[in-house]
């Protein structure tokens, strides 16, 4: 691969093997290691205010209370808690005891980190001179825990908004396995593009190549040839974001015919980041951003500069 080569670097989560995930730290940190992309998730509180965080709700596995102890779970959904609520808890360190904390013992422990707001992170951005910069922002919101979060057209209406009022519009993609937020985004901001996350394995499968399931907003891949590109082109999708244990050469090349880009989550190992770069990939989600620009650099890859700055 030449360096001509457009190849997107991003920092899932901020890039949370390193620093804890969806927080400031993390984000500052791979903005001055320099990414492509900030990879990130939101929610909106019970006053409206987009704040990010992987879950619907607060993560026993992260979240400690003003007492200092991890909260039971399983966690009140931020769409019952109010933004000055969901401040009180400490997010900066990952419960030690925990299967989370063994996934990621590397992880650096920041205490005192808050979830920050979607508009907190665009200052933080601005702060770091980084004119560049894309924000990859998936819609936090599942078809089978409606109670937890705001409806598709009020959850969308609502990122939407931030983002435009912030002038962000022109550096961000929206992102969701539940296709039903794409779908609102296509039409509410046709220019903005659209990432069709799916997982085609284990307990979260999300798509099914023979029948429409409840992420995928009625589209079935069985109307498609069973191929989940041509469903994805289908929908209007730009990019495809598929597990990367889910994807194949032939695929990728499927893909990249219809005119689709393929980018693949998340991946942290460096046989595995190499293969799917030699795959021919478009980019690489990675909780190991430091990794990732490693193993890039080795393949040709122009590497994103980076942009020095304090949370």
């Amino acid at each position: 691969m030449g360096s001509d080569v457009a190849f997107d670097l991003e920092a899932h989560r901020g890039g949370r093997a390193l620093l804890p995930e969806n927080t400031l730290p993390a984000f500052a940190n791979a903005l001055s290691m320099g990414v492509d992309t900030l990879e990130l998730d939101v929610g909106v509180t019970a006053d409206g205010e987009v704040i990010v965080s992987h879950e619907r709700g607060l993560n026993p596995d992260l979240a400690r209370g003003p007492d200092g102890t991890y909260i039971t779970p399983p966690g009140t959904p931020f769409a019952k808690l109010r933004l000055d609520e969901v401040r009180t808890y400490d997010v900066g360190q990952i419960r030690p005891d925990s299967a989370y904390a063994k996934q990621f013992p590397d992880q650096r422990a920041v205490p005192g980190t808050r979830i920050p707001t979607l508009r907190e992170l665009f200052a933080l951005v601005r702060k770091s001179g980084n004119t560049r910069v894309r924000f990859n922002i998936e819609t936090k919101i599942a078809p089978n825990h409606p109670d937890e979060t705001l409806d598709p057209q009020a959850f969308v209406t609502k990122l939407l908004g931030l983002i435009e009022t912030e002038k962000f519009s022109d550096r961000v993609m929206i992102q969701s396995f539940d296709w039903r937020t794409l779908q609102l985004v296509q039409q509410l901001a046709p220019k903005i593009p659209t990432v069709y996350l799916t997982l085609q394995r284990g307990s979260g499968q999300t798509v099914a190549l023979d029948k429409a399931t409840g992420w995928t907003a009625g589209f079935n891949p069985a109307d498609h040839g069973g191929s989940l590109p041509r469903t994805i082109k289908a929908a209007g999708g730009v990019i495809w974001s598929p597990h990367f244990g889910d994807v194949t050469a032939a695929l990728i090349t499927e893909a990249h015919t219809l005119g689709l880009q393929v980018v693949v989550w998340t991946v942290n190992k460096r046989d595995d980041m190499a293969r799917m770069i030699e795959l021919g990939v478009d980019g690489i989600i990675s909780d190991r951003p430091d990794l990732l620009r490693e193993v890039t650099g080795e393949k040709g890859i122009t590497l994103p500069a980076g942009t020095p700055v304090e949370p």
